[in-house]
């Protein structure tokens, strides 16, 4: 490693270890290929949070790019840039100086830019006799190529984490209306059991802060889910208890009515013809399902509403057991990793984050990614996986495509891989 990258700063500001492993670590940068400046800056601002810089320093830190000649960062051609404070200040729209001169420390700090400080820490150039660029004081954009893997892996995660938590805050939010509907339902027949359970379900949001982390999320939902489980289970054996109850007095208003001679049961039938209802009705409420019931069994349960019923996890990683390997550490657990390894697919399969957030809009996340997985087994046969998720996405908009058949047609290929190999 060339050493020959390590400065130290002008003046009183002391060095660190902290700087000096930035200044190692942008070393190899020196040999890595060009990268466009500003798709690597609006990576750097997607991965902010994890960066721990302000806005503000971003508009510093655009400011410094804009001085950069050309539009991508290339080692060759050197990636120091030497604007003075008062050009500085003039493209961060006025910014003080003071406040400019903090914003650029804490860009330093951040490890995204290094100080190459002069003799006489002024900024400045020497140039040859042809006018190129000999040597170069100023700030060197080198940690930020350096470090655009790192930026695009940590901006990915932030993007799975963001849709991963608005999956299960709509999920929490349809859960607690479930749950409120059930108490409803519950106080005609039990009062003192439906407070109990409001109780409950009030308590779980108000633990929750204002802005609630994936592990609060997570644990309300467990909490709400429970207990609409048993509200619903209260409920059907209340149910059971109130129709064996109505049928047993049926019985014994059928007994105290007969007569001793003998009649015929069509006669009996037509003198009693509530009875005769009363059973029909009983009949089909404990027996007969619904249209909509027969037609969701009808459908495989958790592909044809993939993105309403989370434990169709399994069977996505069933039919297209390749996305796996792009999860944290090569597997998928939960559908929050499911979504990282979808943005890596993404990237890889070269889908534009337009036509991802499109159909991340239309589809949901969670079907999204699933047509990324399906895309991703398919992709030696796929010349456009943009254009095809496109196409999908218009397909779905238009009430022509669900991702059932999609699963269905992979796991009958993985169900004939699977004869031939046996």
């Amino acid at each position: 490693m060339d050493r020959g990258i390590v400065t130290t700063p002008f003046g009183r500001r002391s060095m660190t270890l902290g700087m000096l492993a930035h200044q190692l670590s942008s070393a190899p940068a020196v040999d890595d290929g060009s990268v466009d400046k500003w798709k690597l800056f609006r990576t750097v601002c997607a991965a902010k949070t994890s960066l721990g810089v302000s806005d503000r320093s971003l508009a510093v830190l655009n400011a410094l790019l804009s001085f950069y000649p050309k539009s991508e960062l290339d080692p060759a051609a050197g990636l120091v840039v030497f604007p003075s404070n008062a050009q500085l200040s003039l493209r961060t729209h006025g910014m003080a100086e003071t406040t400019l001169r903090r914003h650029l420390t804490a860009l330093v700090e951040a490890g995204l830019i290094l100080r190459r400080d002069s003799p006489n820490g002024k900024r400045y150039a020497r140039r040859d006799r042809k006018g190129a660029i000999g040597q170069a004081f100023g700030f060197d954009l080198a940690p930020m190529l350096a470090r655009a893997s790192e930026f695009a892996a940590e901006a990915a995660r932030l993007e799975a984490d963001r849709r991963y938590l608005q999956v299960m805050r709509e999920r929490l939010s349809l859960c607690r209306r479930d749950v409120v509907k059930l108490v409803e339902l519950l106080r005609q027949s039990d009062v003192l059991q439906a407070e109990e359970a409001e109780t409950q379900c009030q308590a779980v949001y108000t633990a929750l802060s204002r802005k609630p982390l994936i592990t609060e999320v997570e644990r309300a939902l467990a909490v709400l889910s429970a207990l609409r489980d048993n509200l619903t289970n209260y409920l059907e054996n209340l149910l059971k208890t109130q129709n064996t109850a109505a049928n047993e007095r049926q019985y014994e208003r059928h007994i105290q009515s007969s007569e001793s001679d003998y009649q015929s049961e069509s006669e009996n039938a037509c003198e009693r013809p509530e009875a005769a209802f009363s059973d029909l009705a009983g009949t089909k409420t404990s027996c007969t399902p619904d249209d909509d019931t027969v037609a969701g069994s009808a459908k495989s349960p958790g592909l044809s509403r993939l993105h309403d019923h989370i434990g169709a996890l399994p069977v996505v990683l069933k039919a297209c057991p390749q996305i796996r390997d792009y999860g944290p550490a090569g597997r998928i657990g939960n559908w929050r990793d499911m979504f990282l390894a979808a943005t890596v697919v993404r990237t890889m399969l070269g889908v534009s984050p337009e036509a991802y957030d499109e159909a991340c809009t239309v589809l949901g996340p969670e079907t999204t990614a699933t047509v990324l997985a399906c895309l991703l087994e398919r992709s030696e046969h796929i010349h456009s996986a943009g254009g095809y998720l496109r196409d999908l996405t218009r397909r779905a908009r238009n009430q022509t495509f669900t991702v059932s058949a999609m699963l269905s047609a992979r796991l009958r290929a993985q169900a004939g891989v699977v004869a031939v190999s046996g």
